[in-house]
This record gives C-alpha cells, structure tokens and sequence, in this order.
C-alpha cells in the first residue's frame, strides 16, 4: 500500500466517519490508515526471534548420550517429556501472536465494501392553495382553477414514478394531508378530496409562509436526492402580514428552506382577485418571487390552463432525477485484530498460571 492510497482512505473515514460512505472515487479492498505500524510488526518478529534463539537447551537428550560411545551394543530409548515440556513454547508463541495482532490493530486496516446505490427520485410537496378564490373560473371557462389545477396536478404525479411526493392544502392555515410516498395512487385519492374552504369563512385566507414552512417540517429528515416544494396559489400572503402571532413569513419560510437544502418553485395562477362585479384585480406577486428566489427556485404567472401545463412541464424538466451514484461504505476492522490479541494474551497467561512457565 503506498502513502497516496493511505491518505485517500483517512480522508475517506473523515468525510463519512465510521462505518459511512466514502466518496465515489474510493476503491474496494483492505487498506490501512497507519502503515508505519508495520515497523513494529518487524520489531516484534525480530524479538521473537532472538528469544527463541536464546531459549536454554539441555546438553543432552536422553540418557543413551551417557553411555560409552565405542559400544554400539547400547541403544538406550530417550528420556520420556511431559505435557509441560511438550506444551512449555506455547505461552511465548501466543504472546508473540498477541504482540504481533496488537500491532495489526495500531495500523488501522479498513475495508471498502461497494455500497447500493442510493434510490432515484426527489422528496417533493405539493403545496395547494384551496381558498374559496380558487373556484374562479378564467383559467377554463368549464372548470374552475382548483379543477383545473388538479387535473394537471394528476399529470405531473403520473409523469413522476420514481418521486416521494406529498400535498400540503392551505387557507388560512396549512395541513398536510399525505406526507411524501411513493404510493401515488393512495396520494392521488387525497387529491381527489381536496375541497375548497367556505367563502369568507374563518378559513377563507392565504397563509403562503405557514404552508411553505410545514412543508419545510415534512421535509427536513427526507433522504433523497433532493428536496423540492411546488406553491400553487391564486393569491397574496394575507395572513402573516397582518401582525398575527405564531405566523411566518413567505420570506422567512424561504430562509428556513435554504437553511435545510430544499428547493421552492412558485405558480400563480390566474388574472388576480376577482370583485364583485366580474372584473380582476391584479396580484402583488413580489413575495412570491422573493420566496422562489430565495431557495434558489423559479416562479411563474399562469393565466390559462395551457400556460400552467407548460409550467409543470418546466419544473418536470428542472427537478429530473439525477443519476444515482454508487458509493463506497468504509468499515474499520481493528476491532477484530483487537480481539485477537486480548484472546492470545489470556491464553498465554492462563497457561502459564497452570504450569506451562520455562525455566530461565
């Protein structure tokens, strides 16, 4: 193993930690994060070696050795050995093993092991606005913007197999009604019951910022490979700009969504408010960009339904699933020289305390 291979692998361990992925340009195979401990192993073996060397040996081996050499009639059979004197090199055999295991340990050997890819697709919520304005009907003069809406909402989640996608349904306050899945159906039959709130009820409001931020809460433990909020609304923000306690910002929900890695895209759909006498009043759509701009997202203004199909058409595009990348899992594997050791030492010294000790 060279210094270049060593330094990849501590670099490795660093950005991932123990038992993490490393970057995908590390190798599968054995490398060790401390190759100078090889020195010691070279240590421990020189002594081994000396002090086998230096072992005492007994000037004869049997009592044959003390007969008269010149009379060959004499064939004496050996002195017998003991399970001791059979058995006495193996205390310092275990602790040369236990030396020699330890050292093992102190070179750090790690293993990359090819790890899965992880899965393809986004972590993507749906966030739609079901004020009692959006039963307007200049998008489609058949269907009103929340029809409309839907339908091409269905599309886009057709058109997205691979994605964990969830709605969030917001007035004047937000509720998540499926959190991100991959069961699209399940998430589609949600869909299908989203129902407008009453006009100029205690509901009827646009709270953009307190629905941007409980998408931000869903999303902010998700895994994927990215994190993407679609806002479609017909409206302004007319609930945190009215000083109400507990309420948060478009602007602040977009700080939030920066902070945590999540992506925000903003639709508006329609011509504005209408009054009561059929005309419409044109939108403040600058909180709406800001939050956009923010997370890095884009924004949009949609005033038919061919204009809204393009624009989810456009963040189809944006938000393609980007290619999985095969990582490396780096596992340490001291531990079982670790263990090694600390058996052969206890070995060694149990044998010794039950007599197997050589005499100097």
């Amino acid at each position: 193993m060279n210094c270049f291979a060593a330094v990849d692998a501590l670099a490795a361990v660093v950005v991932a930690g123990r038992g993490g992925v490393a970057p995908d340009t590390a190798t599968a195979g054995v490398t060790l994060l401390a190759p100078w401990a090889l020195l010691l192993a070279l240590a421990v073996v020189a002594a081994a070696v000396w002090q086998w060397r230096r072992r005492p040996r007994l000037p004869f081996a049997g009592l044959h050795l003390l007969a008269d050499p010149v009379d060959p009639a004499l064939d004496l059979p050996p002195l017998p050995t003991t399970w001791r004197a059979r058995w006495s090199t193996l205390p310092p055999v275990l602790d040369a093993v236990a030396a020699l295991a330890l050292v093992a340990a102190l070179a750090r050997p790690v293993e990359h092991v090819p790890a899965p890819p992880a899965p393809p697709g986004r972590d993507l919520l749906l966030c739609l606005d079901v004020s009692s304005s959006m039963a307007a009907n200049d998008l489609d003069p058949q269907r009103t913007r929340h029809a409309v809406g839907l339908a091409l909402v269905e599309r886009f989640v057709r058109a997205r197999a691979g994605d964990r996608i969830g709605v969030v349904a917001f007035a004047r306050y937000a509720d998540l009604v499926c959190p991100p899945t991959r069961d699209h159906e399940a998430l589609l039959a949600a869909l299908r019951r989203l129902q407008l709130v009453p006009k100029e009820g205690p509901e009827d409001a646009t709270a953009i910022g307190a629905a941007v931020g409980k998408a931000a809460a869903s999303l902010a433990a998700a895994e994927g490979a990215g994190k993407v909020v679609v806002v479609v609304t017909d409206g302004e923000e007319n609930v945190s700009n009215k000083l109400l306690p507990n309420e948060i910002a478009p602007l602040h929900a977009a700080q939030a969504c920066a902070a945590a890695g999540i992506r925000v895209h903003a639709v508006v759909v329609g011509r504005g408010n209408q009054n009561p006498d059929g005309r419409f009043q044109a939108l403040d759509t600058t909180a709406v960009q800001q939050l956009a701009g923010a997370t890095g997202g884009r924004s949009w203004r949609c005033e038919d339904e061919a204009a809204l199909a393009e624009v989810y058409a456009r963040i189809d595009a944006l938000e393609a699933d980007a290619p999985a990348a095969n990582g490396v899992v780096v596992r340490e594997r001291f531990a079982v020289a670790l263990a090694v050791a600390a058996i052969a030492a206890a070995l060694a010294r149990l044998l010794r305390s039950a007599g197997l000790r050589r005499l100097p």
